[in-house]
């Protein structure tokens, strides 16, 4: 590979979706390295790093809605996109514009050494890497008040852990996935996900196992971080109705808070718990340091502004209607499609439900067409292909739900093809029908892709 001219935002997009073609895995010091040789851009700036293995991108979209109630400016890098690359970048509530998506890409592209590393004595930085360098360097000039990070893949070892300081982390919950990089047990992966934490930061998690518990402490203690926890007696759900779950949650200051979330997806009750309890340490931190600044103004998160901030609060993916009565949902993995199952139990549907599934190969897909079908909510099944070079194969799918549905599923060789003919078939049924998509965050940009082009 060398040196290309790169002028336009399409040549840089195209260059970063190349890179993993060509770019293998670099260590956390080579990660740091190259952030140091930009000018620690991540320096100045106040960061709340979010790491787990689900309800990652949900618990960034409650913090970053609260703190913009709150009167707070807000930056925040997370991933995957679902169909423009620039969805990851968000700043004060804006994805960054073209200009700013390529300034920044010429910035990292320039300190790159192509006759070095073509030696293999250079640094090229993956594809999630550039798009961190990036993020640092758009955030850096933008000034905001508060810097959200989702981590990609685990913690420890994940590029937005090269930071020089973090005001708090974030751990939600922590499931069985990825496990060929990241161990094949619970404590394992939380191992990797208690990487995040640092000594000067406070640590908030999902307490959703003991065993995930007790490494998540073990990894602060030995940081001297405090730690926080938010487990189902931190928040109550009352009803699922209409489209909105109302809840209350146990704050530290006020009691039971009364709460509406604009989705009946049940598992965000959860994150947006994870997400308010944070705050609000990380409030209680600002206080302390504030008491010798007169100058400075803390944070401070009303029962009002929760509400104003839960209520504004939209994360596309997640049990989003994209249709009338057509959900996609982000569920990827089996805790996820458990999850997503008991969300879809409450929905309070009348009619007959049918499911779109996709998968990559890498996932547990057998786990989770047999969760599916034992769940006993959908009459219909149908499956596609995903336009992913990761996307698993129509005859394993077939081969492996052929073990445990009685029925015939429909097969479809793309997601396009799928959802128009789902979609004319339901037309013709002549009672009510609700579609779910999910099986992977990959399935859910194809659908969002294809709605915006226009079915």
């Amino acid at each position: 590979m060398t040196r290309q001219t790169i002028t336009t935002y399409d040549q840089a997009v195209e260059y970063i979706l190349n890179i993993p073609r060509f770019a293998s895995k670099n260590t956390m010091e080579d990660t740091r390295e190259f952030l140091r040789r930009l000018g620690d851009p991540d320096a100045g700036l106040r960061i709340l790093h979010v790491a787990g293995t689900n309800g990652k991108g949900s618990v960034c979209a409650y913090l970053r809605s609260l703190l913009e109630a709150a009167g707070r400016r807000v930056a925040v890098f997370t991933s995957p996109h679902l169909v423009d690359i620039r969805e990851r970048f968000v700043v004060e509530g804006k994805m960054i514009d073209r200009e700013v998506f390529l300034e920044a890409f010429l910035r990292v592209y320039e300190e790159l050494d192509f006759e070095k590393w073509q030696a293999g004595e250079g640094y090229h930085p993956t594809f999630f890497e550039y798009l961190f360098f990036m993020a640092m360097l758009i955030f850096a000039k933008a000034q905001p008040d508060y810097c959200i990070l989702e981590t990609g893949l685990g913690g420890r070892l994940d590029a937005t852990n090269a930071v020089n300081r973090k005001e708090l982390a974030v751990i939600t919950r922590i499931g069985l996935d990825h496990v060929e990089y990241l161990g094949h047990t619970l404590s394992a992966i939380a191992g990797e996900k208690a990487g995040i934490i640092r000594g000067s930061a406070p640590v908030v998690y999902a307490d959703t196992c003991q065993e995930v518990g007790q490494v998540i402490h073990s990894r602060a203690r030995h940081l001297s971080a405090d730690v926080y926890s938010v487990s189902r007696n931190d928040y109550r759900i009352s009803k699922i109705s209409n489209k909105n779950i109302a809840f209350s949650y146990i704050s530290r200051y006020y009691g039971s808070v009364s709460l509406t979330l604009p989705t009946f997806a049940g598992y965000q009750a959860e994150n947006c718990s994870l997400a308010l309890r944070a705050l609000e340490v990380l409030a209680e931190q600002e206080k302390r340091k504030a008491s010798g600044d007169p100058a400075h103004v803390p944070l401070r998160l009303t029962p009002e502004l929760m509400e104003q901030g839960v209520s504004a609060c939209f994360w596309p993916g997640r049990m989003e209607e994209v249709l009338p009565e057509v959900f996609v949902d982000g569920a990827h993995n089996e805790d996820g499609v458990r999850a997503f199952l008991e969300s879809v139990a409450q929905d309070g549907f009348g009619g007959s439900r049918h499911l779109l599934f996709a998968v990559v190969a890498d996932k547990d897909y057998i786990a989770m067409l047999r969760r599916i079908v034992e769940s006993g909510l959908f009459e219909r099944l149908s499956i596609a292909r995903l336009d992913n070079k990761r996307a698993a194969l129509p005859e394993c799918l077939e081969e492996a739900l052929a073990a445990f549905w009685p029925n015939s599923a429909t097969w479809y060789e793309t997601v396009p093809a799928a959802l128009r003919a789902i979609l004319a078939s339901r037309e013709t049924k002549g009672k009510p029908e609700r579609v779910y998509i999910a099986g992977s965050l990959y399935l859910v940009g194809e659908v969002k892709a294809v709605i915006q082009k226009g079915i």
